[in-house]
């Protein structure tokens, strides 16, 4: 452990534009995959169709079967003003966390365009330091639970890309930008190490190794960037998780884990450390905090200055993150979401 190692800016890099993958691969398998072997210190460039024959014999993969909703939705104010609104996550039945594009006060009422028999309505009952706002949900004048609130997304709503794709969502993203085994709706943003699996490719895994599902729904602060200087002073954003008790048998096990993803990752490893099933998970991991439990990761390449990035280097440290990150570029993987991936073994 050195000190550059909780520095933010030993986590920045130059990313060219032209890497930035803006739509999804297809087919899906056909991504590229960088694999990283530690204990051979040897990098393999393969593609994602490959991925079984690395997996190591005596693991169990964990997977994230969480689903994006439609969470962002345009609206206008009652004065007629436009109003973006982007979900983040359920604080309890009735109270969603949320950002809105603009300035907006409490009590502020946004109406929402339809083109079905109900209206939607959100009422802004708190703003919050972060940036955040929370408000309430009604449909013909009835206050509605986050469960009822989904159909209507479904129906009125746009899936939410993140910021750096800088275009419209279309018809291809609404079943790209999620997972085939996507199943609990509750994320606003993908787990996207799991977007390169074909439902073949899926199968087959499942059917060659022990695996279980966890659930994290993915929230908007994944793309957060770390705005502090060091790295232990940044206040990590919770999300909402919960473990099978499937998952739950394997964990305890003590068998070998290959982690599908960031979010599976964090919610074993908080698992490994309150015990506890399911609840609020806002663990941060960092060359100063790694994993007590997952042996192996799956990963897409992330952010500059990104936890998720601090994530990757808890797993092999700052300089080897560095250079895998410079021969993913060099290599010209596409980053991020729809990008390319990277197995460490």
């Amino acid at each position: 452990m050195n000190n550059r190692e909780l520095l933010t800016s030993s986590y920045d890099f130059t990313l060219p534009k032209k890497l930035i993958a803006t739509h999804p691969t297809t087919p899906r398998d056909s991504a590229k995959l960088l694999v990283y072997d530690r204990e051979k210190d040897k990098i393999s460039h393969v593609k994602f169709s490959d991925l079984e024959k690395f997996i190591p014999q005596n693991c169990a993969l964990i997977f994230n079967d969480t689903k994006v909703i439609k969470a962002r939705l345009f609206g206008k104010k009652e004065s007629g003003g436009k109003i973006e609104l982007l979900l983040n996550r359920a604080i309890n039945a009735h109270d969603i966390n949320v950002y809105i594009r603009g300035k907006v006060k409490t009590a502020l009422k946004i109406l929402f365009t339809k083109d079905f028999k109900e209206d939607l309505v959100a009422e802004v009952k708190e703003l919050l330091d972060d940036g955040s706002r929370v408000v309430n949900f009604f449909s013909n004048g009835r206050l509605l639970r986050f469960e009822e609130l989904l159909p209507i997304l479904d129906k009125i709503g746009h899936v939410p890309l993140p910021p750096y794709i800088q275009r419209e969502d279309n018809r291809e993203d609404e079943s790209e930008y999620q997972s085939v085994f996507a199943k609990k709706e509750g994320a606003v943003a993908a787990p996207t190490a799991s977007l390169h699996f074909t439902k073949e490719q899926h199968e087959r895994v499942c059917k060659n190794f022990v695996h279980a599902f966890v659930t994290l729904h993915v929230g908007s602060g994944t793309f957060k960037p770390i705005e502090c200087d060091t790295i232990t002073e940044h206040p990590m954003h919770s999300e909402y998780y919960a473990i099978s008790d499937s998952a739950k048998k394997i964990i305890d096990s003590g068998i070998p884990l290959l982690s599908v993803g960031t979010t599976s990752t964090r919610t074993i490893e908080f698992y490994a450390r309150s015990k506890t099933q399911k609840g609020e998970a806002n663990l941060f991991l960092h060359p100063n905090n790694r994993p007590l439990r997952v042996n192996h990761l799956l990963t897409n390449f992330h952010l500059p200055k990104s936890t998720l990035l601090m994530l990757v280097a808890s797993f092999v440290g700052l300089e080897k993150t560095q250079e895998l990150y410079k021969a993913a570029i060099e290599n010209e993987y596409r980053f991020y979401s729809y990008g390319d991936a990277m197995l460490i073994l």
